[in-house]
């Protein structure tokens, strides 16, 4: 499930305060990234099963590993986890509404931090 239009995928943003807003929003980086991209993620576990919203972005300027990347973040989206083989993002995948809704207000609330910091920023 990809949450098109949510203002996200028009930020760029500076590494650092991006790596903030993430983090003060619950969304973690982990092992995430590599030298031109990053992606940040929000863990559901509830009964029906383990999803993720993920935030990815790339380096249009600067290197990730370096700390010193202007970030370009893209479209935020969900995949559902199934062991022992990964994250599935399929358009069959169904998605119980209590998560959506809330990723919709966690992708918000994201979008209107990211965009008043990014236009500090400009």
């Amino acid at each position: 499930m990809v949450f098109e239009n949510s203002g996200i995928e028009n930020v760029v943003i500076p590494q650092g305060s991006l790596q903030d807003i993430m983090n003060h929003n619950g969304c973690v980086l982990g092992g995430s990234w590599d030298y031109e991209r990053m992606t940040f993620d929000y863990k559901y576990e509830i009964p029906e099963g383990i999803y993720y919203l993920r935030f990815p972005g790339y380096a249009v300027d600067g290197d990730v590993g370096a700390n010193n990347a202007t970030m370009q973040l893209m479209d935020p989206y969900m995949g559902k986890h199934y062991y022992p083989t990964g994250v599935e993002y399929g358009s069959d995948e169904v998605f119980p509404e209590r998560i959506v809704e809330h990723a919709i207000s966690k992708i918000r609330a994201i979008s209107k931090e990211l965009t008043e910091i990014a236009a500090y920023h400009q």
